[in-house]
């Protein structure tokens, strides 16, 4: 996450199925796939400010401010779970970084605009002289 922000093991919440695809003779036996749960609504990991711009940035994917995550890409339950665990972190780490600084408008310069001008004419003269000649 975020320097100093750490996410008390405590307010994850995991659950355990069967993956579904291939997985030969123990497909049926080992409960491999994760679904990771993280109340962001309720979370005390979080300042007030990170916690609302966490959630208006993630409110599409929020369900009564818990956000779910699941993994099933691997085999062992213990790489799924560091899946779900990582996706967490990149996702929150997004979610509460600050707003990115606002765009000063700039013009262009002279040359750039005179370059973009002999260019355009440049390629007009060029379709141009692709024309039949009249008779």
């Amino acid at each position: 996450m975020r320097a100093g922000i750490t996410i008390p093991e405590a307010e994850l919440v995991w659950r355990f199925s069967r993956s579904s695809g291939p997985g030969g003779q123990s497909v049926n036996t080992t409960d491999s796939r994760v679904e990771l749960s993280f109340d962001v609504a309720a979370t005390t990991a979080l300042s007030e400010t990170l916690r609302t711009r966490a959630l208006e940035r993630l409110a599409s994917r929020l369900v009564d401010g818990v956000i779910t995550i699941t993994a099933s890409e691997h085999r062992s339950q213990w790489r799924n779970r560091e899946a779900a665990r990582e996706r967490l972190a990149v996702l929150l780490r997004e979610a509460i970084a600050p707003p990115p600084r606002p765009r000063r408008p700039t013009r262009p310069t002279k040359g750039s605009v005179r370059r973009r001008l002999d260019d355009k004419k440049r390629r007009g003269e060029t379709k141009r002289l692709r024309n039949r000649p009249y008779d």
